[in-house]
């Protein structure tokens, strides 16, 4: 039962961090634009390359 005393903050501790990091991301826009990098990774900007060489 003793351990209960170091887990228990220490599980609040780390959901803090983890909760402080969520806002942090909300905050410093990484979630502003969700489909644009949907496109991006299956857009094909490169032009075709001439293998006739």
């Amino acid at each position: 039962m003793e351990i209960l005393v170091i887990l228990v903050p220490l599980a609040l501790a780390l959901g803090g961090a983890g909760l402080v990091a969520f806002l942090w991301s909300l905050r410093s826009g990484q979630y502003d634009d969700l489909d644009g990098a949907a496109w991006r990774a299956i857009a094909d900007d490169d032009p075709p390359q001439d293998r006739s060489v």
